[in-house]
C-alpha cells in the first residue's frame, strides 16, 4: 500500500512501465527530483535497448500531473522532475501519526529484553539489551502492533547464592567469598534485612523506568520451571551419564542437549530446560510472536528456540533472536572495563548521570546490533553540535521556536505563488523518505537508521533555515507549514528510540 505521495508516484510510473518502480533520489549534482532505473532492469526481458524503453517511458511520464518534465539519463534512467504542486501536496499529508500504522496484519508481539540476573543493578551492557529491544518494539507499536515488553530473571541457582552469599558476609562484618560479587552496593543491600533479591530487583525496575523502558510484565524462572516434569514427559528424552537428555537433533538442532544434570552434577534442570518452560508459556499466552534480545555471547544457542518451538509443536516462525555486540566505554582514549563480581562495573545510573537519559538512549541504539559499540563519553556529554544527539534535539527546539515567535499559525499549505527553492524542495523529499526508512526499520529489526535519518532531517533543515527567511518572507505560511511537518518528523523520530524532543535548550 502506497502510504505517501512520492510511494503514489511510484506506482503511477510503474503501472506506465509495466512493473515495480522504486524512485530513487539521484546524486546532488544530476539533473531531477527522482529518478528510475526500470528500463534497464526490464529491457533484457522486453527485448529492446534501455534507451529505447526509457525515452518512451520518459515521454508518458512527462503526462502525468505530478510530473514536471522527464528527462533520460545515461545508458536507461528516466530522472523527473516535480511540480511544486506536488511537494505542496507531499508536504500536507506530513500531520502527527505520518509514516506510522504500516503494518497490514497488526500482531501481539512480546518482547523480552535485559532479562539480568538480579545479582547487581543493571549495567552499561544490559543497556544496550534494553535500548535496542524497547526502540524495536516502538518501531512495532508505531506499525500498529499490539507489544508487551517482559523482563525475565532468575531467582534460583549458582549464581544467586553467590549473590546471597556476598550480602550475608557483608552482614556478619565480612568479606564477601573470592567467588562472590563486590562492590558497594553489596554493602548497601547488607544494610537491610531478608532475602537481598526483592530489593535489588526494585532497583533494577527503578533504573530501567528512569531509561525511559516500561516492563509490562516479569517473569521468574523458579515458577516456570514447576512446569517442567509435565513437558519433559511429553519430550523424547532419554538418559546418559545419569543426566536426562532430549532428542533435540530430530529437529534441527546441531546436538541434543541436557535438560537435567546429573546427581553428580547438582541434578537440577538445565537453561536449556528452563527455555522449554519459558516459551510455552509466552506462546499459551496467545502472543503470535516470541522477540528475545540476547547479547553475542548466545550466539551458539540462538537456534535452539527455533528448535524448542518445534519440538513443542509450534510454529518456529512464530520465534525471532536479535543479538547485539559488546559496548565499550571511553574517556580520555583509556577503556572502561566492566564485571559485576569485581565492582569496577559501570553501572547504567552512573552512565545516566554522566551523559543524561537522551544521551545515553541514543549511544546505545545508533549503531548496528552486530556492531560493537564505542561511547566517547566526553562526547556524549557535550552539550553541542558536535553531539549528534544535541544536533538533532536543537533542529527541533529551533523549530519550536520559531513557531512560537509566528504571529499567527496559519495552515495555508499554498507556495504563495512563488517557486519553490532547491532547499525547500530537498527538506520535503527528505521528509517524504520517513516512512520508507521506518518499515525497513522494522523490518529489519534495525531501529539505528531511526537516529542516521533523523541527522539528515536536522542538516537538510538548517541548510533551509540558513538559505530561506521564514518570518515576514512572501512564503511565510508554506515555510512555517515546512516547519510544522520537520517538527513531527523529528519528534517522532527520536520518540521511537526513547530521546526527548525538546521545545527550548
Amino acid at each position: 500500500m502506497a502510504s505517501n505521495a512520492v510511494e503514489r508516484l511510484a506506482v503511477a510510473i510503474g503501472a506506465l512501465a509495466g512493473a515495480p518502480v522504486e524512485l530513487e533520489r539521484p546524486p546532488e549534482r544530476q539533473p531531477g527530483d527522482y529518478a528510475t532505473n526500470v528500463a534497464l532492469r526490464t529491457a533484457a526481458a522486453a527485448r529492446r535497448s534501455p534507451r529505447e524503453l526509457a525515452e518512451e517511458l520518459a515521454a508518458k511520464a512527462a503526462e502525468l500531473p505530478e510530473v514536471d518534465r522527464a528527462e533520460v539519463a545515461g545508458p536507461g534512467f528516466v530522472n523527473l522532475h516535480l511540480t511544486d504542486a506536488f511537494f505542496a501536496d507531499a508536504l500536507a499529508e506530513i500531520q502527527p501519526g505520518y509514516g506510522g500504522g504500516s503494518a497490514e496484519l497488526p500482531a501481539r508481539i512480546q518482547v523480552e529484553m535485559v532479562s539480568a540476573n538480579p545479582t547487581g543493578p543493571i549495567t552499561v551492557a544490559s543497556a544496550r539489551n534494553g535500548a535496542l529491544g524497547d526502540s524495536v518494539a516502538r518501531l512495532l507499536e508505531f506499525a500498529g502492533h499490539d507489544v508487551s515488553r517482559e523482563y525475565y530473571y532468575n531467582d534460583a541457582g549458582a549464581q544467586m547464592e553467590r549473590f546471597r552469599a556476598s550480602v550475608e558476609a557483608v552482614r556478619r562484618g565480612e568479606q564477601p567469598p573470592d567467588d562472590g560479587y563486590q562492590g558497594d552496593y553489596i554493602r548497601e543491600l547488607a544494610q537491610g534485612d531478608g532475602d537481598p533479591v526483592p530489593a535489588m530487583l526494585e532497583q533494577i525496575e527503578a533504573t530501567l523506568e528512569r531509561f525511559r523502558i516500561h516492563f509490562d510484565s516479569w517473569a521468574k524462572q523458579s515458577e516456570l520451571e514447576r512446569a517442567l516434569p509435565e513437558l519433559l514427559g511429553r519430550l523424547p528424552t532419554y538418559e546418559q551419564d545419569g543426566a536426562l537428555f532430549v532428542r533435540s537433533t530430530e529437529f534441527g538442532d546441531d546436538k541434543d542437549r541436557v535438560l537435567v544434570r546429573s546427581p553428580e552434577k547438582g541434578g537440577l534442570p538445565t537453561y536449556e530446560a528452563a527455555d522449554i518452560a519459558y516459551l510455552r508459556d509466552k506462546l499459551e499466552r496467545d502472543f503470535d510472536r516470541a522477540v528475545y534480545v540476547l547479547g553475542a555471547d548466545h550466539h551458539g544457542v540462538a537456534g535452539w528456540y527455533a528448535v524448542v518451538a518445534r519440538m513443542l509443536g509450534y510454529d518456529p516462525e512464530r520465534v525471532e533472536v536479535l543479538l547485539y555486540q559488546l559496548v565499550h566505554l571511553t574517556r580520555g582514549g583509556a577503556q572502561t572495563k566492566m564485571s559485576k563480581r569485581r565492582g569496577d562495573v559501570v553501572f547504567l545510573d552512573e552512565f545516566i548521570d554522566e551523559i543524561g537519559v537522551d544521551a545515553a538512549r541514543w549511544y546505545l541504539v545508533n549503531r548496528g546490533p552486530d556492531q560493537t559499540i564505542d561511547v566517547d563519553i566526553d562526547l556524549a556529554a557535550e552539550k553541542s553540535q558536535k553531539n549528534p544527539v544535541y544536533y538533532v534535539q536543537y533542529a527541533h527546539a529551533r523549530i519550536a521556536a520559531i513557531l512560537r515567535s509566528a504571529a499567527t499559525a496559519s495552515s495555508n499549505r499554498s507556495t504563495d505563488g512563488s517557486p519553490l527553492v532547491r532547499e525547500e524542495r530537498n527538506l520535503i523529499k527528505r521528509l517524504a523518505e520517513f516512512p520508507g526508512v521506518v518499515r525497513d526499520a522494522t523490518a529489519k529489526r534495525g531501529p539505528q537508521s531511526i537516529p542516521s535519518y533523523a541527522i539528515k532531517v536536522a542538516d537538510d533543515f538548517h541548510r533551509f533555515y540558513t538559505e530561506c527567511r521564514v518570518l515576514g518572507s512572501d512564503q511565510e505560511s508554506f515555510r512555517l507549514e515546512l516547519c510544522r511537518a520537520t517538527q513531527v518528523v523529528l519528534a517522532q523520530s527520536l520518540q521511537l528510540v526513547g530521546v526527548d524532543a525538546p521545545e527550548r535548550m
